[in-house]
């Protein structure tokens, strides 16, 4: 039986306290669950985005999408995590990857490193905040954990450890710190990969993906137009049929997202904030569904 839906909003765009808090009430209006925040620079600041997030609203979860590992070391991240946990009343649940764009981790004078070193730090950072947030000396002992992977030793550690194994739906691109989208046939692949490694689970995992693109319209090719642009191996047509695009009339939209659970068990669908409204009518009809 496929698991109920669940809808999170990635919000991108630093603004003042009143203007923050309006955004994450305005999100829990439109009936999002999870209130989410991302972990690159020149955006939010992860841990108190989330408290504030916390003192607007009752009813979401709140979450990283995705902390950047690399930029953290795990005896001081199990103590903002279990602080942010407690401060939000248990409704934290945390986001971690990699990272993928190295001009952040110049710019804040830490190392890249190989992908292979990435991974390695991931892997330790999850193992010591089991440890850790486990241990007793902080305030929580556990949030849910999900990891952003595309990769097989990812998609391991993933199957491993996560409580909610979210998918981007792209790879790295060849220039640094881009990203090319995947077409459903290789998140195929990857989904199939990942429920191999997870065969042995006592829990299935919740499987997320992150959405792109969203626009309720008869007409996709204008707003599509700036993704053939940067993406010049695609046509109008890959590109409406990538999983991470939702272009179309409201009924089409909803048949897609349905179609994604059946297919690859995405249950948990995140949005970028551009998309928080345009997304809306998408979620409010699946739910008239689900009653």
């Amino acid at each position: 039986m496929s698991r109920p839906f669940r809808f999170g909003v990635n919000l991108l765009t630093p603004a003042p306290a009143e203007e923050w808090r309006a955004k994450c009430r305005r999100a829990e209006e439109l009936g999002y669950d999870v209130i989410l925040v991302p972990d690159h620079l020149g955006m939010p600041a992860p841990f108190p985005a989330l408290v504030a997030a916390a003192e607007a609203t009752r009813r979401p979860r709140l979450g990283t999408f995705v902390l950047n590992a690399g930029f953290y070391n795990p005896a001081l991240l199990a103590r903002e995590v279990a602080t942010t946990d407690a401060l939000t009343g248990g409704r934290l649940e945390l986001g971690l990857g990699t990272g993928y764009v190295p001009a952040e981790h110049e710019s804040a004078g830490l190392p890249y490193g190989s992908p292979g070193e990435r991974v390695d730090h991931l892997r330790h950072t999850v193992t010591e905040l089991g440890r850790l947030l486990g241990s007793g000396e902080l305030p929580r002992s556990r949030v849910p954990l999900l990891i952003g992977a595309n990769g097989d030793r990812m998609l391991r550690l993933t199957a491993e450890h996560a409580d909610i194994a979210a998918f981007t739906g792209a790879r790295p691109g060849s220039a640094p710190g881009s990203l090319e989208p995947l077409t459903a046939e290789e998140l195929d692949e990857r989904v199939a990969r990942y429920r191999g490694l997870a065969a042995d689970r006592a829990q299935p995992a919740e499987l997320n993906l992150l959405i792109q693109l969203v626009a309720v319209t008869d007409d996709p090719e204008p707003v599509l137009k700036p993704l053939l642009e940067r993406q010049a191996q695609l046509t109008l047509d890959t590109a409406l049929a990538l999983p991470i695009v939702l272009a179309g009339p409201l009924e089409e939209l909803v048949a897609r997202v349905r179609a994604q659970r059946e297919r690859f068990g995405f249950s948990y669908l995140t949005v970028l904030e551009p998309y928080m409204e345009a997304f809306a009518p998408v979620m409010e009809r699946l739910r008239e569904e689900s009653a």
